[in-house]
């Protein structure tokens, strides 16, 4: 059966026109999924060689075909700024530059709980931005803002990756619709990429949808491997999806990455927001900037006349933001995507960039980049 890492290497004589290179060697296949015998992915391409498309798919599809992949679905698009500016890189990179560069890291970290100072991706020196998403209690739409955030921030050109770090209600890999598992290369684990974004969750660890049943230090645990022993790579945006409340993995997070940020989502139910207080006071008192509030569920919208209903009432997300001395960053309609299974990027939660929701929430990206100055 077709997996990544068969797919990319029956792709790897495929060329970019414009580029010369082949699209697997400049990093230019994204979003791979595998079904069965149906592979859909992503390609993204010079401005000049979107007119060749067609013949693209074709050589594609010739070359898949010899794993057995028998209904594959292409999507082109045109590669970013930030992309095209690191194939550049490449380009003008001399074959040899890294055998020549020492490893940034002399030897992996291993075992539970290895020391964090050891661990590059931690250190306030980085240059990764840590965004930890919370709430005060569950159902509010977290997770929703969450892989629809990381996912805008990836179509902005950045370099994304996303911890699933809710450990009792882990829900992204479903959200994101991601069937693939994490790899293990070395002593490393290879974090599954989708939309962009370099996913990591404890839904990847367990057998059946079967319950996590342990206590604080265990849990503590596993989010220091989440950091320790994942291949991470480089990146501008590391989000954290928190449990709902102020429990221990919350209080891990705020000990273990000082130089944190924060967005408290809520609905704008009265007691959504109060409760949903808790986690920003939190946030202030371990000394961690909240970003903002982002209201989520604020109204439903007739699709028909665009009437909108406050079904959860109104004010919630303005006033936990006076509480919390922030802004209020962005307000969502009660829905979902309009996606489809038979769609090859299908995912239940992420919003496609072109829709009204999907715009809001480049917005916000935006906004979250404005505010991180990256």
């Amino acid at each position: 059966m077709a997996n990544r890492d068969t797919v990319l290497e029956a792709l790897g004589g495929v060329l970019e026109p414009t580029l010369g290179k082949t699209l697997a060697e400049l990093g230019l296949i994204r979003d791979i999924v595998v079904r069965e015998a149906s592979v859909s992915l992503t390609a993204a391409l010079h401005p000049d060689s979107m007119e060749q498309t067609g013949r693209l798919e074709r050589e594609m599809a010739a070359a898949l075909s010899e794993i057995g992949v028998k209904e594959p679905h292409f999507r082109f698009r045109t590669m970013t700024d930030h992309e095209t500016a690191e194939i550049a890189k490449k380009l003008q990179q001399p074959a040899t530059a890294a055998e020549e560069r020492p490893p940034a890291q002399a030897a992996p970290i291993k075992g539970h709980g290895a020391g964090l100072e050891a661990n590059s991706l931690l250190h306030p020196d980085s240059g990764v931005e840590f965004i930890a998403i919370a709430s005060g209690k569950g159902g509010v739409g977290k997770s929703t803002v969450t892989v629809n955030l990381a996912a805008a921030l990836a179509r902005r050109g950045k370099k994304v990756g996303l911890i699933d770090a809710d450990i009792y209600g882990f829900s992204v890999p479903d959200m994101m619709g991601i069937e693939d598992r994490p790899e293990q290369v070395g002593d490393k684990i290879v974090p599954v990429e989708r939309y962009g974004v370099k996913v990591i969750s404890m839904g990847f660890f367990v057998q059946d949808n079967s319950p996590i049943v342990w206590r604080g230090p265990m849990l503590g645990k596993m989010l220091r491997n989440f950091f320790a022993e994942i291949e991470w790579g480089e990146l501008d945006y590391l989000l954290l999806d928190l449990p709902p409340g102020t429990g221990d993995v919350a209080l891990d997070v705020h000990q273990m990455i000082p130089q944190s940020k924060e967005i408290i989502v809520t609905t704008p139910h009265a007691t959504a927001a109060f409760v949903a207080a808790r986690a920003g006071a939190m946030a202030i008192k371990t000394n961690h900037e909240i970003l903002g509030v982002v209201e989520n569920m604020a109204y439903y919208e007739c699709s028909g006349c665009g009437k909108r209903d406050y079904v959860f009432g109104r004010g919630g997300g303005g006033k936990l933001a006076e509480t919390l001395h922030t802004d209020l960053l962005a307000q969502f309609p009660l829905g979902a995507p309009d996606n489809h299974p038979s769609e090859p990027d299908f995912s239940p939660s992420v919003y496609k960039a072109d829709t009204a929701t999907g715009q809001a929430y480049l917005a916000l990206a935006d906004e979250v980049i404005r505010r991180c100055g990256k």
